[in-house]
């Protein structure tokens, strides 16, 4: 068996210490080595501390006479377990050995589970709802009608379940149509059976909803619903189908194979129809505000025609106001025109006044051609000058911008020579620092203080260096030099290498 480098043996004394694990990185190695190393395996045990939250996963301690272990069994896989988990009872678990990393605690995930006793019969059992999984029986799930108007009831006529169904209905939802298709919920024909009245319910067309139920009872007796024919005859059903088989402990492949799925026949009825006394206390709300409401609408009504009532006057009264308004109108529209008459008298007063004889327009636009025409010559006069001096300037700036122009080359080749030197000095800096920089560090690379700020240190008699320990004698002063500086010690002691 091999293991992870983490759990290797120890190194030599002496050596380097290895890096210590945190406790997260044991948890994890320890989890690795169980699951790598221990394969699946069936353990048989007594189940105790068994609980069971919402969440649909199951845990519970496995344990003997003599030994106990944790086990956890998650909702995907306890959905298939054939006989319901119970305290004290006697099981074989198909397990992963695994360890719980946030606390460190020894574990077993748990695949399947078996009742000590029917073996053979629950390993079959579980193979057969494996392998209708993976068919995909189980997937169906389409709503049911709430309420539905015609049932199918499929169970025995003479067994307690129906009289639980009739009953619960009939003080729940008393005007449901309920149509018995009796079969037998045990037995060999009881598969058979069932499947018939599944197949004769499909083919009726009257049921909008089929309730497949059966009481309690033991192993054996549920274990007609474990039929693969049953399963795939509810597959196949066009109809909606709930399943009620047994009591809240009880779970079977017919449960997995219908539509919905209730825990007794009693809770199925309720599942599939209304409290009438819901329903009445939700009628007698809504006819309460449909009440409301039409008194509220009627009172708004009557307020409007009260308001309309006012508003509506005597007709006469109207075709009074109505004369008296067209009266004044019309004094109005007279007083108007009149105005409009004298102020047109007015103009034509003015436009009679300003009218004169041809002849002496005639002269007064000869006379203002005559002013125009000399204004036009003297801006003509002006225009020439301005634009005589503007080419004046022009030839001016033309004349030194000429001399320039000679110039320009040279300065151009100047600035050039100019930048080159510069970029030529910065080049030949630029390197000297480097050279520099670099004979600095070899400098400092042989230098005795780089040396003593390792850790050295220079001996000296007066001026001379002492390098050999014949060089002195016992109870000799000698002065040692450090990085930050000088040591007087005495020889105590001489020792000379083997």
């Amino acid at each position: 068996m091999s293991f992870p480098p983490s759990f290797t043996a120890p190194t030599e004394p002496g050596s380097a210490p290895e890096q210590a694990l945190s406790v997260s990185e044991l948890n994890r190695s320890a989890r690795l080595l169980l699951e790598r190393h221990l394969p699946c395996c069936w353990i048989e045990g007594e189940i105790s501390s068994l609980s069971q939250p919402s969440s649909g996963h199951a845990y519970f301690t496995l344990k003997d006479a003599h030994a106990q272990v944790r086990c956890a069994l998650f909702r995907q896989q306890a959905r298939f377990v054939a006989a319901p988990l119970r305290e004290g009872a006697q099981v074989q678990v198909r397990a992963q050995i695994s360890l719980y990393e946030p606390r460190g605690d020894y574990q077993l995930i748990v695949e399947a589970v078996r009742a000590v006793g029917h073996g053979a019969l629950l390993q079959a059992l579980e193979a057969l709802r494996q392998r209708l999984n993976e068919e995909g029986l189980f997937a169906k799930s389409r709503p049911l009608p709430y309420p539905p108007r015609h049932l199918g009831l499929i169970t025995s006529p003479t067994g307690a379940a129906i009289k639980d169904v009739m009953a619960v209905l009939a003080a729940r939802w008393p005007g449901i149509q309920v149509s018995l298709l009796p079969v037998p919920v045990q037995g060999q024909q009881a598969p058979d059976a069932i499947v018939s009245a599944l197949q004769a319910a499909n083919r009726d067309g009257r049921f909008d909803a089929l309730l497949l139920t059966r009481g309690g009872g033991s192993f054996e007796d549920l274990n007609v619903f474990n039929d693969e024919r049953i399963a795939r005859a509810l597959h196949a059903s066009h109809i909606p189908v709930m399943s009620a088989i047994g009591h809240e402990i009880d779970s079977t492949i017919a449960d997995l194979a219908a539509d919905a799925a209730a825990p007794t026949p009693s809770a199925a009825a309720e599942r599939l129809t209304p409290d009438q006394r819901d329903t009445r206390r939700r009628l007698v709300q809504l006819a309460h505000r449909l009440l409301n409401a039409q008194h509220h609408i009627l009172h708004t009504a009557r307020q409007r025609i009260d308001h309309l009532s006012l508003r509506l006057r005597d007709p006469s009264d109207y075709l009074r106001h109505q004369r008296q308004r067209l009266e004044a109108l019309t004094h109005r529209l007279w007083h108007a025109q009149t105005a409009r008459l004298g102020e047109a008298r007015q103009q034509l007063s003015l436009l009679q006044a300003r009218l004169r004889h041809p002849q002496a327009l005639l002269d007064e636009q000869r006379q203002r051609l005559m002013t125009l025409r000399q204004r036009l010559i003297q801006a003509q006069r002006q225009h020439f000058h301005h634009y005589q001096q503007r080419w004046q300037h022009l030839h001016e700036r033309f004349e030194r911008q000429r001399a320039q122009l000679t110039l320009l080359p040279l300065q151009q080749q100047l600035d050039t020579l100019h930048n080159r030197l510069q970029r030529a000095q910065h080049q030949g800096l630029a390197r000297y620092q480097q050279r520099l920089a670099f004979l600095m560090q070899r400098l400092d690379g042989v230098s005795p203080l780089q040396t003593l700020k390792r850790g050295y240190a220079v001996v000296r008699s007066g001026q001379q260096v002492i390098t050999q320990v014949e060089e002195v004698s016992v109870g000799q002063t000698l002065d040692v030099e450090l990085d930050n500086g000088t040591l007087r010690v005495k020889v105590e002691e001489q020792q000379f290498k083997a």
